[in-house]
């Protein structure tokens, strides 16, 4: 990661002032007049206006380009396809400055994390340029006839991409990617509250040679108006979302009208086994990314702290003092550590489970509030700011053991077995993601094969990477992202049977 670079009001301003503000449809971006706010969390004040879309009237537009150009993309040569991805790849490497500057501005994240998602992001343009010459297929020798297998992998067809304001970049190259490797095109509906970054993306992959209408982006107010209308239009098949899973029910039920195929990652809530058998610094060294990166707000941050009594009063105590040394402020300054949270509905989410904690029995060892003006700095009073948090004592039944908190809160739960800790961590209808620390080999691998979950981080933080597969269980979704699973999703298999 480059040294950070020193964000002043004129950096901000040219930024601003280059960013598309507009929808990108048919290979440009529609103009129109600004109505739309993106907010600085940081401050939660405007950063700018963008045109805010008629989902409807603009929906059906990117939705006839990407039709219109998808027999042609489809037919583009494997290797011409992966070229304009490897471009793209490079040129996120060289625009890093504005993509890492414009997440940090509309979401909040610290910049040093904003540079490592480009980084992340990127690498989804990489992965995918290089699968996109290795579409799986075959030849074979039928068993019982003189004739043959021939199996041919074929592009699903036009997406609908619908990405969260947490991952601005890594969750539009994370589905834009596979797609354009496997021939598919694209209608991308980014996030309200972060349009920016997806903006500057779409600059990027026509700056990389994708054709007009092969990507098209859709920003709108009105998400329900714009899945509503194209989700009913027969000419799409295929949608994939990230969000919340009551959202997901409702646009699996609507897929179905037209059988289309879906990839659902929906809502986690991660638990953090500590083993008996556990170091405690390999466990906070993992606690901290696991909990605390991305502000929290992250489907795969741990939301359930499970902790062997013999290792509890260390860990609990080391956990507090490396989350009081937390820097608290806006993500543009390079000595901030934890950024503020998107917006006041998220925030006061995070009070009340934290309250309703608290009033059930649990305490809070740090934290547990939003900081005063006082402790921020200036100008930073109206931002959506909350302190690191530990909660000790935390009893099953609390709200914040249930629900995805989505904040800088660590709620530890005490337990004298690893059987119950595992029986807790299955206690719920998710399962996209979970952490185990221990030493004993053994002991891990017996926990990680019971625990419920599409992903399993052993002795660390972050597992998240391209050629993994990323994906949940139960009510966390269906299908999987990234790796040729993710490639995978994104084409039909076609059986054809031929004479010997």
């Amino acid at each position: 990661m480059p040294d950070l670079p020193t964000i002043t009001p004129d950096r901000i301003a040219d930024l601003l002032e280059r960013v598309p503000r507009s929808s990108f449809v048919d290979g440009g971006f529609l103009g129109g007049t600004p109505s739309l706010d993106v907010i600085d969390p940081a401050t939660g004040l405007p950063l700018l206006e963008v045109v805010d879309a008629d989902a409807a009237t603009v929906g059906r537009r990117a939705l006839d380009a990407a039709v219109a150009a998808q027999d042609a993309w489809a037919a583009t040569l494997p290797r011409g396809r992966s070229e304009i991805l490897r471009r793209a790849y490079e040129l996120c490497h060289e625009r890093a400055d504005d993509l890492a500057l414009a997440m940090t501005l509309e979401m909040g994240k610290p910049l040093a994390e904003a540079y490592g998602e480009v980084t992340y992001g990127a690498e989804f343009l990489r992965w995918f340029s290089e699968q996109a010459v290795r579409q799986p297929g075959g030849f074979r020798q039928a068993p019982s006839a003189d004739q043959a297998i021939l199996t041919v992998a074929r592009p699903v067809g036009p997406v609908l991409a619908i990405t969260p304001w947490n991952f601005p970049l890594s969750m539009g190259t994370r589905k834009i990617g596979p797609a354009l490797a496997a021939g598919c095109t694209v209608v991308l509906k980014p996030a309200q509250a972060t349009p920016l970054t997806s903006l500057l993306l779409m600059r990027i992959l026509a700056d990389a040679g994708v054709p007009a209408g092969v990507v098209n982006c859709v920003v709108t107010s009105d998400a329900r108006g714009l899945s509503e209308t194209l989700l009913a239009d027969p000419r799409l098949r295929k949608v994939s979302f990230t969000g919340s899973t009551p959202v997901g029910r409702g646009l699996l039920a609507q897929a179905s009208e037209h059988v289309l195929r879906t990839s659902m990652e929906l809502g986690g809530n991660a638990p953090f086994l500590v083993l008996p058998s556990a170091d405690v610094t390999t466990a906070v060294e993992a606690a901290m990314p696991a909990k605390f990166r991305n502000n929290g707000e992250a489907c795969t941050a741990a939301n359930r702290f499970y902790v062997h009594a013999s290792v509890a009063a260390e860990f609990t105590a080391a956990l507090v003092e490396r989350a009081a040394a937390l820097q608290v402020g806006p993500g543009i300054d390079p000595a901030t550590t934890l950024g503020p949270l998107l917006d006041e509905a998220g925030l006061a989410k995070v009070e009340e489970l934290v309250a309703d904690a608290v009033e059930r029995g649990a305490r809070v060892l740090v934290g547990g509030r939003r900081p005063t003006a006082e402790e921020l700095p200036d100008g930073c009073a109206g931002g959506m700011y909350y302190l690191p948090t530990v909660l000790a004592d935390v009893p099953t039944d609390a709200r914040v053991t249930r629900e995805e908190i989505f904040g800088p809160v660590a709620p530890i739960i005490v337990m004298d077995d690893v059987d119950e800790m595992v029986r807790a961590a299955n206690d719920t209808e998710f399962g996209l993601m979970s952490y185990v620390i221990g030493e004993d080999l053994g002991a891990v691998t017996a926990a990680a094969r019971r625990i419920e979950s599409g992903m399993v981080a052993v002795n660390l933080g972050v597992a998240s990477d391209a050629a993994a597969p990323f994906g949940g269980v139960k009510e966390s979704g269906l299908g999987r992202e990234g790796s040729h699973e993710g490639m995978a999703e994104y084409l039909e298999m076609t059986y054809v049977r031929l004479p010997l």
